[in-house]
């Protein structure tokens, strides 16, 4: 995936990557867009064009940090008017362990489960409109989707600007082929991490399910 966008925005002016970046970023909650395209992916790319001067590193993360405000911003707001006819939109209703999970995180923790959410792919797309559906106060829910957008993006961006200023150290002493041979490796890496986590999340959402569904079950036996 990380490969994928690089190519995309390869080529492009700096201010229609910068916009591409936000655009992504901001509608991760907002559209639910999260549910297909993890945020960290362009933030970690942005981060790689940063290191390479391509972008403004301080740049970048500004507008990454309002794009990610703002697009939970929206997402609560969404929450707020919609409640609970929220669940029936497909994307939604599939993760209905998850949404449980995240409702119970709101109700024990509160506004810090906005902070906790903006760290878990599924989460970081649920969280503000559960929020906005729970009633919880706007006030307290942007002080803590402040904060995490702050670490989320500082250390997603970080992570691709120190990622590609050791792909540059690498291609001057070992040469470019050896040093495109260990990205690759990486990139794979990574790839492989990623679908592990999304598939151990969905078996962990299955056996939830399943645990719910057992009393059900029980109550109709003799």
């Amino acid at each position: 995936m990380l490969e994928t966008f690089n190519t995309l925005v390869d080529g492009l002016p700096p201010g229609l990557v910068y916009g591409l970046i936000a655009a992504l970023v901001f509608a991760e909650a907002a559209l639910f867009v999260g549910f297909v395209f993890p945020g960290e992916t362009a933030v970690v790319v942005g981060g790689v064009l940063a290191s390479q001067g391509t972008l403004s590193l301080p740049l970048l993360l500004v507008i990454s940090i309002a794009a990610a405000v703002a697009g939970d911003s929206v997402g609560y707001e969404i929450g707020k008017k919609y409640g609970p006819r929220l669940l029936d939109i497909r994307a939604i209703s599939k993760h209905r362990a998850k949404v449980e999970s995240a409702q119970d995180l709101i109700r024990r923790r509160g506004a810090v489960a906005v902070f906790i959410g903006r760290f878990t792919a599924l989460l970081r797309a649920l969280m503000p409109a559960l929020a906005g559906s729970s009633r919880l106060p706007y006030p307290k829910f942007l002080l803590f989707n402040f904060l995490g957008g702050v670490t989320w993006v500082v250390t997603f961006t970080l992570g691709g600007y120190f990622a590609g200023e050791a792909f540059d150290r690498a291609a001057q002493w070992a040469g470019r082929g050896l040093a495109i041979g260990l990205a690759v490796v990486a990139v794979v890496a990574i790839v492989v991490w990623s679908v592990r986590r999304h598939r151990r999340e969905a078996q962990d959402e299955a056996e939830a399910e399943d645990a719910g569904a057992e009393p059900r079950v029980e109550q109709i036996l003799p």
